[in-house]
């Protein structure tokens, strides 16, 4: 039972750790640019300080939980982003806020390293659990903008940041209690584990575990690219791409009707909610199919709708943007999957710090880079480099070993 209710917390943690990185980005656009008299652009700069420790900081805590302990950190994860979300709610100038925002990233950037490392610690067949678990960070962003509204509308932006605030402070005592008998016993260091456990160095063998590590090095910087091209693009490709939106839409000056911005949010919940149902059906596959044959199938549909995409129009925009949203987030679990199943337990979460700290500076280096092909070609452009990127996934893919133990489970 206690182990159910930590695999929730854990899953509703990840669910917070994306509400909190977005609570700012409605508020910029939905209410504190007309009472700090700034423009929206202005504005959301005050964010970069919270993205930037986000990535950062992620190291140091996979670092510090492979150190000290997974659970306590965990604890620290909860508490101290719910003091850091008040803290922006007292903010009364955008330079508080970013000192608060920079707070929010310094605590999120524990989640990917430490708490992804618990969900695949369990012994048991973990790629389900990690997509599961992928579904409810995912279910973070798509909720933040709504959350964040209500509390606008019936208690004021500052509520915003700080019920959810409240809420996250009782989930680490909630946790710390759950955890308690974990948190008493001494945890097994590295180099114990080492010799205790299995040695991935020994059975794996060193050439074949940095290969192994490189591929999944790589295809995170390809794939924080593919992924965040068309998260944060696929609105845009929409109304441009959908006759009956792109008719409509002043897209020259940037703004679109509401009519039809209803529409877009319809259009883009559907291929969101697709890409999460994929990331569901890779998870449940990677507990029964070798990964090779996974990765490689998952890149190839990815080349593929991302070809098709190029010049799709109408209905064919469509099916191509539900088609390359299941297959971006259908690689998530696998590279999570692939460090569970060859790393070291007691350098765990630095391996998967190290992947995270790629994600997210790949993903915000794509922003500028969607701005200028955008600006200078269309999106025709961006969807070819897609392309490519997806190819050099697959062939990354491709030079993956065949080796056991990149399929079965490895217990810690």
């Amino acid at each position: 039972m206690r182990a159910r209710i930590q695999f929730l917390l854990l899953n509703i943690a990840h669910f917070l750790d994306h509400l909190f990185m977005l609570v700012f980005a409605t508020l910029a656009a939905l209410t504190l640019a007309t009472e700090w008299q700034l423009a929206y652009s202005q504005l959301i700069l005050y964010a970069t300080p919270g993205f930037i420790a986000f990535g950062a900081f992620a190291l140091p805590a996979g670092w510090l939980a492979d150190r000290w302990s997974r659970h306590g950190m965990m604890v620290v994860f909860f508490i101290g982003i719910g003091v850091a979300s008040i803290l922006c709610a007292l903010a009364g100038t955008p330079l508080q806020m970013s000192f608060g925002l920079f707070c929010i990233g310094l605590f999120a950037a524990i989640y990917h390293p430490v708490g992804i490392a618990l969900v695949l610690g369990s012994g048991q067949r973990n790629g389900l659990r990690v997509a599961v678990n992928g579904v409810w960070g995912n279910m973070g962003v798509a909720c933040a903008a709504l959350l964040t509204a209500f509390f606008i509308d019936n208690g004021g932006w500052r509520a915003a940041f700080v019920a959810p605030g409240v809420f996250s402070i009782m989930l680490g005592v909630i946790y710390f209690f759950v955890t308690r008998e974990k948190h008493l016993q001494a945890e097994t260091p590295p180099k114990a584990a080492v010799k205790s456990g299995t040695d991935t160095s020994d059975v794996f063998g060193n050439r074949l575990l940095i290969r192994v590590l490189t591929v999944v090095f790589l295809t995170t910087a390809l794939g924080g690219l593919v992924f965040q091209s068309t998260t944060f693009a696929l609105p845009r490709v929409l109304a441009e791409r959908v006759t009956s939106l792109s008719e409509n839409a002043v897209l020259a000056a940037n703004a679109v009707p509401a009519d039809s911005a209803a529409l877009v949010g319809q259009l883009a919940f559907v291929a969101f909610f697709a890409g999460s149902m994929g990331q569901l059906v890779v998870g449940f596959l990677l507990d029964r199919i070798s990964v090779r044959k996974i990765f490689l199938g998952v890149s190839a549909l990815q080349a593929l709708f991302f070809a098709i995409a190029i010049s799709a129009t109408n209905q064919l925009a469509i099916i191509a943007a539900v088609g390359y949203m299941l297959a971006a987030f259908g690689q998530i679990p696998i590279n999570d999957v692939l460090v569970g199943r060859v790393s070291q337990p007691g350098y765990r979460s630095r391996i998967l710090g190290i992947r995270y700290t790629i994600t997210i500076l790949v993903m915000a280096m794509s922003i500028p880079l969607i701005a200028s092909v955008h600006h200078d070609y269309g999106f025709g452009a961006l969807f070819k480099i897609l392309v490519v990127a997806a190819t050099l996934i697959f062939f990354a893919a491709f030079t993956l070993p065949a080796h056991r133990l990149l399929n079965q489970q490895q217990a810690v």
